[in-house]
């Protein structure tokens, strides 16, 4: 019969003691009771009441004692089994001291106390900022201004502001040549962003000199680094802004944009003279090259006309007559070539003469005419150039005739 039931148990609780009428039980009784069952079940002697009573058979004990042990051996040994991620590399430390280093994959160490594993990812490239501070939550950034205001070269201060990418390289190295690697490497960054910053002037920093400075940066923070044996590589370094403080911000930005102004119209004027000195100079080479040739068809004119009159001296002294009136018609070939002609008769004798006849010509030829010339007759003369121009006067007159 259970001994919860009525007259079961016979007033006993499930330990073999008697019930109280009131108040709780009693807790060292009861923690007595559950010793004493467990010392039982491992082969030992259970206490009782009266000091007697046996206990259970010694070898039936020590077998679940054995058991008991190995399984908690095959537990602690099964506890040294360990994965490395890819990317990742072990670091085995019996009793703090390095003893191998593993790749990626299932391995097997001694388990703790004797032998712990160190994880480090080698491909990883973790950031850190120089002179602000990034929110990763809300990507809001802020000043640090004990980092960011630095003095340059030509005593004045700068606010800059440098991102550092950074990876390791050598596990062993990282975990046990610096205590403290993060803090390491932004303390060598400082160190190398403030002697870059001092052997270099403001204007050099903030115009051409940026990307300069943050490659002599990441030289030296790997230079120094190698030098701690710190086990990191760097990675790149970029300066993200440098500028004068807020305090001159203003006035500075005047002066930037006034040099900005400055360098714009240095280039528009570089511009304009590029396009007008070649322009100036074709001009002046093709006034030199005309004046060359005006020079020179003078000079060679000049030389013809001597020869001309040279050879006809020469016909003159030979014929003067003849050469006179050769001379006298070409010379009125010439000119009347490209004047207006009007012959008139003199024979006739009519009040021709007193007409405006060059205006009446220019109003029914709708051209411009010059001045009248009347033509004379010839004198006569035995010379057959003379009559040769009579002939021709005659014919002129008798076309021109109304």
């Amino acid at each position: 019969m259970a001994w919860n039931e009525p007259g079961g148990s016979g007033g006993k609780d499930p330990w073999g003691q008697r019930k109280r009428d009131q108040g709780p039980p009693d807790l060292d009784q009861i923690v007595r009771n559950i010793q004493d069952k467990l010392r039982g079940a491992f082969g030992g002697r259970r206490g009782g009441a009266g000091g007697g009573g046996a206990g259970g058979a010694p070898g039936v004990g020590g077998f679940g004692v054995g058991i008991i042990a190995l399984v908690i051996v095959g537990l602690w040994l099964l506890s040294g089994f360990y994965i490395v991620q890819q990317g990742e590399r072990g670091v085995e430390l019996r009793f703090g001291k390095k003893t191998v280093v593993t790749e990626a994959g299932l391995h097997w160490h001694m388990p703790f106390p004797i032998e712990k594993v160190e994880k480090v990812d080698v491909e990883a490239v973790n950031l850190f900022t120089i002179g602000y501070l990034i929110n990763e939550r809300t990507g809001v950034t802020s000043k640090v201004p004990r980092e960011a205001l630095m003095l340059t070269q030509d005593e004045n201060i700068v606010d800059i502001e440098f991102s550092v990418q950074y990876r390791v390289k050598d596990a062993q190295e990282f975990l046990f040549n610096v205590n403290d690697p993060v803090k390491t490497i932004r303390q060598a960054t400082e160190s190398a962003v403030r002697e870059m910053v001092g052997k270099s002037t403001f204007e050099f920093i903030i115009t051409e000199g940026r990307e300069e400075v943050a490659q002599k940066t990441e030289e030296l923070l790997q230079e120094i680094l190698d030098r701690y044996r710190a086990g990191i590589q760097v990675v790149g370094v970029k300066m993200q802004d440098a500028t004068r403080p807020e305090e001159v911000k203003a006035a500075f930005d005047d002066a930037v944009k006034a040099r900005e102004d400055e360098e714009r119209l240095k280039n528009e004027a570089q511009a304009y003279a590029n396009d007008v000195i070649p322009r100036a100079r074709g001009a002046a080479a093709r006034l030199i090259q005309e004046a060359e040739g005006y020079k020179a068809s003078v000079i060679a004119r000049a030389d013809g006309e001597a020869r001309r009159f040279s050879q006809i001296a020469v016909e003159y002294a030979r014929a003067p007559g003849v050469t006179r009136d050769r001379l006298y018609i070409e010379a009125m070939e010439q000119v009347l070539s490209s004047t207006t002609k009007v012959l008139i008769d003199q024979k006739g004798g009519n009040n021709i003469l007193y007409l405006p006849l060059d205006r009446i010509v220019s109003q029914s030829t709708g051209s411009s005419v010059g001045p009248v010339n009347t033509l004379t007759p010839l004198p006569e003369s035995g010379d057959p150039l003379a009559a040769a121009a009579r002939e021709r006067a005659r014919d002129s007159r008798t076309r021109g005739a109304p």
